[in-house]
């Protein structure tokens, strides 16, 4: 929706990454744009006879565009697509824009809000400053609360980057304190080539930071907010689906429209190099059928097939699905390779993994559908689907924490 953002976070992989290509771009998306976009998705919904849409409204600082630019775009869209097909949408947005007014115009237009933070206090958000230097906080923190106390309905949570030099339990702790219902747990964009921070040594410092939040959370004794890395994880362990970029054999299903029109892949592979995720596509001249054709899309479709041997082989495979995608990058070998988490995505996992089996001993007996119901202390996202299914939880061999296949 808007190219630029109004903030200048000091490890942002979009303005501070390799990938230069926004500076050639519109800083807003024109509304030609807008109208064919909202065009296309509405054809290929029909094509696929799709039930739903997931339309996320991203930047930069998408509010920079102005909420009656969301709502009316929102609204395009809803227009464009068959009768029985339903557009949910969301605006991801750094709050700092937030105001009773844009909160009560994205609520009137079913547009939930997802907030972006690095954590609860002020401290945890120091890197996040405007490009006077100026601390983001104070606005940042009165549009969280501010939707939560008027307009949770329109509360879609908080996505916050794991930096394992903070108290996990403090920062999780600060964030619950901001009222979300689900919380969105991200590692650091990095790869083999721009290794992400605190990855020098041997240890796995965002795994052990993922399993300190992962035991406050899960011994809570109620489910105080979704935290989607760990509900897909426990699904994942049970044999359940899971959809979630970061683990998991699902297809990925999403692409990006630029501002200027352009199709691209998903803007995480920014981080990777200039022009990762471009497909040479855009919607005055293609469709969306003609993206998931492209070799880099269609890659992210084919499962394991498109992973690395030392992945294929490994017992965690059908929950670790290679990681994120763009953190298996390595210059010169493009994204066959194990993820550059690969040693902390095993501690976390095999962790899970013993919570649940010392929570759910019958899961290694009985039927997936039949194990969900007896864990109930188990808050899984989605609806079980199949009483065929494995669950891993039972495959995952006493393999030492941190090991590398």
């Amino acid at each position: 929706m808007h190219g630029r953002c109004n903030l200048a976070c000091r490890y942002c992989y979009l303005y501070e990454g390799p990938d230069h290509t926004w500076r050639t771009r519109p800083a807003a998306a024109p509304p030609g744009v807008l109208a064919r976009t909202a065009l296309r998705i509405g054809e290929h919904a029909a094509a696929h006879g799709m039930t739903a849409v997931s339309l996320v409204l991203h930047g930069g600082e998408p509010l920079l565009a102005g909420v009656d630019t969301l709502a009316r775009f929102t609204g395009l869209v809803r227009d464009r697509v068959p009768d029985g097909c339903t557009v949910h949408a969301t605006v991801q947005t750094n709050a700092t824009l937030l105001t009773e007014r844009r909160l009560a115009v994205l609520a009137r237009h079913s547009v939930r809000v997802g907030i972006s933070l690095d954590g609860g206090l002020p401290e945890h958000n120091a890197p996040r400053t405007d490009r006077a230097g100026r601390p983001s906080w104070p606005a940042a923190a009165r549009g969280a609360r501010l939707i939560a106390e008027r307009h949770p309905e329109a509360y879609a949570g908080i996505l916050t980057v794991v930096d394992p030099t903070t108290d996990p339990v403090e920062l999780y702790e600060s964030l619950l304190a901001l009222r979300p219902p689900a919380l969105d747990l991200l590692l650091p964009h990095g790869n083999w080539s721009a290794r992400p921070p605190h990855l020098e040594g041997p240890g796995t410092p965002y795994g052990d930071w993922l399993c300190a939040v992962f035991d406050r959370w899960w011994r809570a004794g109620r489910r105080e907010t979704r935290v989607r890395l760990f509900e897909e994880c426990l699904a994942l362990l049970l044999g359940l689906p899971a959809a979630t970029e970061s683990l998991g054999l699902a297809p990925f299903d999403a692409v990006v429209v630029e501002t200027d029109g352009s199709i691209e892949q998903v803007d995480s592979l920014k981080s990777c190099y200039e022009g990762a995720a471009r497909t040479g596509l855009d919607v005055f001249r293609n469709g969306f059928d003609q993206a998931l054709r492209h070799p880099g899309v269609a890659a992210r479709q084919a499962g394991a097939a498109s992973l690395a041997a030392r992945c294929r082989a490994c017992p965690l495979l059908p929950v670790c699905g290679g990681g994120h995608y763009a953190h298996r990058y390595r210059a010169g070998h493009g994204f066959a390779n194990p993820s550059v988490y690969c040693a902390d995505l095993q501690r976390f996992i095999r962790h899970v993994a013993r919570r649940l089996a010392e929570a759910v001993p019958t899961a290694r007996t009985v039927p997936v559908a039949q194990a969900a119901t007896a864990a109930q202390a188990v808050p899984t996202a989605r609806t079980v689907t199949t009483a065929r299914a494995t669950p891993v939880v039972a495959a995952v061999p006493a393999v030492p924490e941190g090991d590398v296949p």
